[in-house]
């Protein structure tokens, strides 16, 4: 073959190898829903926020996660998959092996206060975040995602996307064990 019909099967070959490489990663059976953070296993960021108004609960304050584990959880009134989410963050507020944060990200304080009055107060803390500035320190993408801290203020986990029954089970609450014994050793 002449040098013309090797460049005229260059485009095909390019393509092939492409379609290799996908597959190879299609079957390789990594969940890709796992997006992995650079944070994990240093320390949360120094971040200090402003409460929520209304709430009678404190602003977001870096000495919190001192000798507790703490769940943070970054959401927005007008965020769906938060609404889909906060029944678990109910169910999971009724833990007092742990303190639940939130960060209220790019909401007016009043809608905020509506979704909590509307769908309960899961929430020991609440800093309010309406310039977005702070999640950017969490290395966050979207909402909501959610952080699991230990007492050391360590960044032990973290959770994209809303939380399910199944996340709980299976991925929160073995790193809540696991920074709850790590903390007592």
């Amino acid at each position: 073959m002449n040098r013309r019909g090797l460049l005229l099967l260059l485009p095909l070959a390019i393509f092939l190898v492409l379609c290799a490489v996908f597959l190879v990663q299609l079957m390789s059976g990594r969940d890709i829903s796992v997006v992995p953070s650079a944070l994990i296993g240093k320390p949360a960021p120094l971040v200090t926020l402003e409460p929520l108004e209304g709430t009678n609960l404190p602003g977001f304050d870096p000495e919190m996660y001192k000798g507790r584990v703490t769940l943070v959880n970054v959401w927005g009134s007008w965020c769906v998959p938060c609404r889909q989410e906060h029944p678990q963050l109910m169910e999971l507020a009724r833990d007092s092996r742990i303190q639940l944060a939130g960060i209220n990200y790019k909401d007016k304080p009043e809608n905020a206060l509506r979704f909590l009055n509307e769908l309960g107060n899961p929430f020991d803390v609440i800093g309010v975040d309406e310039s977005g500035r702070a999640v950017i320190d969490w290395g966050v993408y979207g909402v909501p995602e959610t952080f699991v801290v230990g007492p050391d203020g360590v960044i032990r986990y973290k959770h994209v996307g809303p939380l399910t029954q199944k996340s709980i089970l299976e991925q929160i609450l073995p790193e809540i064990d696991k920074a709850l014994v790590s903390s007592t050793s």
